[in-house]
């Protein structure tokens, strides 16, 4: 008869983990407090919590966008906080707002959405703004995320990308005055106004 050899009990995870090595394991195991959380290629980004004004600024989107896509029966649209996972890229991210397809609401899960949504907005902070126009526009892009806007409240300016093949290409940029039109949330338009009043 064969002896087996004795088990070893798993090694305790290192807390926290190394930089490169978080995992939605590791996040869920963060305090819930005042900041804001994501994982991104297995580095942990924090920010604090959103001020009043980029709130403000992500109501005046999501919520035209939530009856206009509700009206025409197009999907869902989520806002912060809520977990993305981008496999292979972020696990997770938490954009501002994001809208997914009817098409494609398999994606949408019991805690987290788990695959790229169709359209993703992001509302730039004094904190963050780096991590939106460069980590997280370069996610976005590989994980197929078909639209991306960032909006600048300093500036009252929305940026418009659209997935062109691979690469997000800008189809405009909006200021006062101006309306934003969505290619993926056919029919939607919102002016600039709205979105970032003077």
């Amino acid at each position: 008869m064969a002896v087996q050899a004795p088990t070893q009990p798993p090694a305790e995870r290192q807390w926290p983990p190394p930089q490169g090595q978080w995992t939605y394991d590791d996040y869920k195991r963060l305090p819930d407090d005042e900041w804001r959380y994501e994982v991104i290629e297995g580095e942990l980004y924090m920010s604090p919590a959103p001020r009043p004004k980029h709130q403000e600024t992500a109501g005046n989107i999501s919520g035209p966008m939530r009856q206009f896509v509700k009206e025409y029966d197009l999907g869902k649209v989520y806002y912060a906080p809520i977990d993305v996972i981008l496999p292979g890229l972020a696990s997770p991210v938490q954009p501002d707002i994001l809208f997914v397809s009817r098409e494609r609401l398999d994606i949408v899960k019991d805690e987290v959405i788990e695959g790229a949504p169709d359209l993703i907005v992001e509302i730039l902070s004094p904190s963050n703004w780096l991590t939106d126009r460069r980590t997280k526009f370069r996610i976005y892009e590989r994980a197929g995320v078909r639209e991306y806007w960032i909006v600048d409240t300093d500036a009252r300016s929305v940026e418009v990308f659209v997935l062109r093949g691979s690469s997000f290409a800008q189809v405009g940029k909006f200021g006062p005055g101006d309306t934003v039109r969505s290619e993926v949330v056919a029919g939607f338009a919102i002016g600039v106004d709205d979105i970032c009043p003077a």
